[in-house]
């Protein structure tokens, strides 16, 4: 499937792959919306934590930066399944 990769990186697309065909989101996950499926251009390529999980896909939101040395707030995306991948797990979260 990934022919034109050197073994180890081969070895690695193909673990890669199994680990997201495997991927159940879940609230909390950290996932990186795919630039080229992402609906708003404004959230391509942005980190988004998980908040809701939806039968369609996932909810979570973008934390954004404040200014003035006031906190920024969050802005909410909804991501379908596929327009998304897994990248770990937030350690802090907005309630």
């Amino acid at each position: 499937m990934f022919p034109f990769l050197p073994k180890v990186l081969f070895d690695y697309a193909k673990k890669r792959e199994k680990e997201m065909t495997e991927y159940v989101p879940q609230e909390c996950d950290v996932v990186q919306l795919d630039p080229a499926c992402t609906a708003n251009p404004m959230f391509a390529g942005c980190l988004m934590v998980v908040s809701e999980v939806k039968p369609w896909g996932v909810q979570g939101y973008v934390q954004a930066l404040g200014s003035d040395g006031k906190p920024g707030g969050q802005a909410y995306y909804r991501a379908q399944t596929g327009t998304f991948e897994y990248v770990g797990k937030a350690v802090w979260t907005i309630e």
